[in-house]
């Protein structure tokens, strides 16, 4: 029995680990169930997996599942993020919380020598440097839960890091593969929200039509494999079939495949080191004759050469470009900027704010508000212009 702590459990992995458990009532036990705003959900899943705590980041709500959850201890805010994610009970912590807000419970987290099932992409992105460092200090696994990298983790099982020639992070290409500037321009945020190949939450789904996600999947694969930036390349791969691929210093290629779906990279996770048997769906050749590769279009596609930029860059840009990153979605899912926009702000961003080449975790931190205060100003003149 394996207890398990989920960090954001009303979200599309956080929702999806716990089918993996349901299924498997004999092998996981939840301790501990957070969410930032889903009550009800909450609510729901703590009655149904009866964990010893459970967390709401937002503080109207604490009071009804309060009420709700009698026996189970109730906490709220950031800092109850952290208790949780601590909680001494829990073998592995599943971060599955969206965006910056998921670097203190890590953190936390590691501290308390957790194993770390990462969903949380954003926590390598602005700080991988010091979680890296950390989690050697404290012998703590990071097992990666993105397709992507859980695809490239179980590629170099039984390898070693040194004969990586090159990893291939495979791309969807979103709704708008193939799609010019000028159609950019006039699209919808319900466009944008229908994914071909996946279900995900508004805001990674709106990261994988502008190519985000994968520029941030390029910088926290550098963190989990330590790898320089001309060994990491993006393919798109319209079929989501073959989730990453790794080439070594022999020539020789690896690939991971499956149907695109979640649970089977959350299971591996959090069965790690072990592959437990499951009913998901398989793979069958016959459905897929033709398993297409193309170029990603970075010249209209802008946000895979911003992030490649950052990396290269260094020190907090890759902070910036995801604080600002984080701004520009969600002000582009509330109609407040276009499509091709968001790319500008975050260019003006890396641009404008202050680079500071080897940051410490308050400088990531104080880099983190500054880039959302600028980004929103930026935004808020675009909004005026309309």
């Amino acid at each position: 029995m394996k207890n398990i702590a989920i960090l954001g459990s009303t979200g599309s992995v956080g929702t999806q680990a716990l089918e993996v458990i349901r299924a498997n009532p004999e092998l996981y036990k939840v301790v501990a169930l957070t969410a930032h705003a889903n009550a009800d959900l909450l609510i729901l899943q703590a009655l149904e997996f009866t964990p010893e705590m459970v967390v709401i980041g937002e503080e109207s709500h604490y009071a009804k599942i309060k009420s709700a959850l009698p026996g189970i201890q109730v906490l709220c805010g950031e800092d109850a993020l952290c208790e949780a994610a601590s909680l001494s009970s829990a073998v592995i912590v599943l971060t599955a919380i969206m965006g910056s807000v998921g670097l203190r419970p890590t953190i936390a987290a590691i501290k308390a020598k957790k194993n770390i099932a990462l969903a949380n992409k954003e926590t390598l992105v602005v700080a991988g440097e010091i979680i890296t460092r950390l989690a050697a200090e404290n012998e703590v696994k990071i097992i990666p839960v993105d397709s992507e990298h859980s695809a490239i983790y179980q590629c170099l099982v039984g390898e070693e890091l040194d004969t990586i020639e090159k990893i291939y992070i495979t791309a969807s290409g979103g709704p708008f593969r193939g799609k010019d500037r000028e159609f950019l321009a006039t699209v919808t945020r319900e466009q944008a929200l229908k994914h071909p190949n996946w279900v995900m939450g508004a805001k990674i789904t709106i990261d994988s039509a502008s190519l985000m996600n994968k520029g941030l999947e390029v910088i926290e694969a550098k963190w989990l494999f330590d790898l320089d930036i001309s060994q990491i390349d993006v393919i798109v791969h319209p079929q989501s079939i073959i989730h990453s691929l790794v080439q070594f210093n022999d020539g020789s290629i690896k690939a991971q495949m499956g149907v695109p779906d979640m649970k089977l990279p959350v299971h591996y996770a959090i069965a790690y080191p072990n592959r437990i048997e499951s009913k998901f769906p398989r793979f069958n050749f016959m459905d897929y004759p033709e398993l297409t590769f193309y170029k990603p279009d970075m010249v209209t596609f802008r946000n895979l050469g911003l992030a490649y930029s950052a990396l290269k860059s260094g020190g907090n840009m890759p902070c910036i470009i995801n604080a600002a990153n984080e701004v520009v979605v969600d002000a582009f899912l509330n109609n407040q900027i276009g499509f091709l926009e968001m790319s500008d702000v975050i260019e003006q961003c890396m641009s404008d704010l202050p680079f500071v080449a080897s940051p410490n975790l308050d400088n990531y931190l104080e880099t983190d508000q500054q880039t959302r205060i600028f980004a929103r100003q930026l935004v808020t003149k675009k909004h005026l212009a309309i």
